[in-house]
């Protein structure tokens, strides 16, 4: 078998594809997220937190002055951004929570499917009608 023939067979593979499709789906989502996140409510935190801004809090590594925009502090030297790294976490614990919604409804829909019933094997059946055959 030749490689492209075994690269076609694993390309179109069932999971291949919705792992295909999930990536997709899952990038522009995080889009969304990151646009709530940074342009929603981050700024409504900064506002409940004194008007100032998340992502240019920093600390200079470097001697600069705090004063400074993140921007121009790190044209100075180096810096410790975590007003940057405080805006990615929520981003991350919103986009895990909403994750997590979504696995516990599927959950609960795979649930609510009524159980197969279980069909009693042939030879237990005969055994049954034997026994209460002799009973009689």
């Amino acid at each position: 078998m030749s490689v492209m023939t075994e690269f076609k067979q694993f390309a179109l593979k069932g999971n291949v594809m919705d792992l295909a499709v999930g990536v997709i789906i899952g990038g522009a989502f995080g889009k969304i997220v990151d646009s709530m996140v940074n342009d929603i409510i981050m700024p409504v935190i900064g506002r409940i937190f004194g008007g100032f801004d998340f992502s240019n809090l920093y600390l200079p590594l470097n001697g600069q002055s705090a004063d400074l925009a993140l921007a121009e502090a790190k044209k100075l030297g180096a810096v410790l951004a975590y007003g940057n790294f405080i805006t990615i976490v929520l981003n991350f614990v919103i986009l895990a929570f909403i994750i997590f919604q979504m696995v516990k409804f599927m959950n609960s829909l795979k649930q609510a499917e009524p159980a197969a019933p279980v069909v009693t094997p042939e030879d237990v059946v005969l055994l049954r009608e034997i026994r209460d055959s002799l009973k009689k």
